[in-house]
C-alpha cells in the first residue's frame, strides 16, 4: 500500500517542478532552523526532484536560507492543499559546483532571478529525504516511514 502513496506523492512533487504562474499549488515549503534554533519556513520552487527522495532548489547564496542551511543542514519540505499533505523530513546541501548548477537549472529561474546558472550569488539547495509522512484526502489514504 506505501508504494501506491509513495509513488502518488512523487507525482505530486513532479508535477510542481519548474513551475510557473500563480497561487501557492506550484510551491514547497522549505523549513530550516535559525540561529536560536527555531524553525523558519520559506516558499520555493522545485527545480529538480527524484519523487520523495530528493528534490533542489535554486537560492540566492546570500540569502538567510543559504546561511540557515550552512549553520544546521536539517530541513523539512511540505507540499499540501485541501487534497494532500506531504511531508518530508531530510538534509540539506548547498551545491556551487558549476556542473551541478547547470544539470538542476530551469529556465523558470532566469525569468524570476534574472540571473543564468553560472551566476555566483546563485546555487543549488538539494534536500534528501529520510523520513515521509504522507495523506491523500480523496481516497482517504495516507503513509509513513523512512528511506
Amino acid at each position: 500500500m506505501s508504494e501506491k502513496i509513495i509513488a502518488r506523492a512523487s507525482a505530486v512533487i513532479d508535477a510542481r517542478k519548474d513551475y510557473i504562474g500563480g497561487g501557492m499549488e506550484g510551491y514547497a515549503v522549505l523549513a530550516l532552523l535559525n540561529d536560536q534554533g527555531s524553525p523558519t519556513a520559506s516558499t520555493l520552487t522545485i527545480s529538480k526532484a527524484d519523487g520523495i527522495n530528493w528534490m533542489t532548489f535554486i537560492v540566492d547564496l546570500s540569502c538567510n536560507k543559504a546561511a540557515r542551511a550552512k549553520a544546521d543542514n536539517r530541513a523539512s519540505v511540505c507540499l499540501a492543499s485541501s487534497e494532500y499533505n506531504i511531508t518530508l523530513v531530510g538534509k540539506v546541501e548547498l551545491i556551487t559546483d558549476p556542473d551541478a548548477k547547470k544539470a538542476h537549472w530551469q529556465e523558470v529561474f532566469k525569468v524570476g532571478h534574472g540571473v543564468d546558472y553560472d551566476a555566483p550569488s546563485h546555487g543549488i539547495m538539494k534536500f534528501t529525504t529520510e523520513s515521509y509522512n504522507l495523506f491523500f484526502a480523496d481516497p482517504y489514504e495516507g503513509a509513513k516511514g523512512d528511506l
